[in-house]
């Protein structure tokens, strides 16, 4: 992780530390103690500052999938209506509110620490009014997303996986577009095969660092 396309995003240390399972970063409350600290990221171009903690996803760094997702995908732009699906401490769905000075971010997340400081990272960034970090059941049930961005949290298991994905699939609006970063050796080709499947054509739009990066899209009439 030492070269990085000038504009686009590097993770701010060398090598990767994620929080493992035993950590529970997916529980919805960590059993750690809450010990915080700051990272630097560089996304889309720009410098960012976030505070993380023990007990949520990647707290030491901007982890490899994220990164590779912000480096292969370009920044949203306008309006729009988006949803950062398992956001940890929030760098997807700052980034992309600070890029589309119009979009409305849902930033979900099951884990209550993780989203007390994607509140908190949002408010750094300035776009606290545009950031909504909420439980699962905290989106309302008319929102429609025109696009989702996530590194899922794999390690929840295949099954319990694919009921997550279906769920929020299901609010994508027509034409919407998921975007998803998964690792080679985590079953990232089968998830493309399996969401195609499913009735969200998925093309895979960038490979690197042994992660795919996923493009599924809504074709179909709106959920009723």
């Amino acid at each position: 992780m030492t070269s990085w396309p000038h504009g686009r995003c590097r993770p701010a240390r060398s090598g990767e530390r994620c929080t493992s399972v035993a950590d529970h970063y997916f529980s919805a409350e960590p059993g750690s103690a809450d010990v915080r600290r700051t990272v630097e990221a560089r996304i889309w171009g720009r410098e960012y500052t976030f505070t993380t903690a023990t007990g949520v996803f990647s707290r030491d760094r901007l982890d490899i999938g994220t990164a590779v997702l912000l480096r292969e995908v370009d920044p949203p732009t306008g309006s729009g209506t988006f949803l950062d699906l398992g956001t940890g401490y929030g760098p997807i769905a700052c980034a992309i509110a600070v890029e589309a000075p119009e979009a409305q971010v849902w930033a979900v997340d099951v884990n209550t620490r993780a989203l007390e400081l994607t509140a908190e990272n949002a408010k750094a960034a300035g776009v606290a009014d545009r950031v909504y970090p909420v439980l699962p059941d905290g989106v309302p049930a008319d929102v429609r997303f025109d696009e989702i961005w996530s590194n899922p949290a794999i390690h929840i298991g295949k099954a319990e996986l694919h009921k997550m994905l279906l769920l929020w699939l299901a609010r994508l609006a027509p034409g919407g577009v998921a975007r998803f970063v998964v690792g080679k050796n985590l079953g990232g080709d089968s998830l493309q095969r399996w969401l195609t499947e499913q009735g969200y054509p998925c093309d895979r739009t960038g490979s690197a660092k042994g992660f795919r990066v996923l493009r599924a899209t809504n074709a179909g009439p709106s959920p009723s």
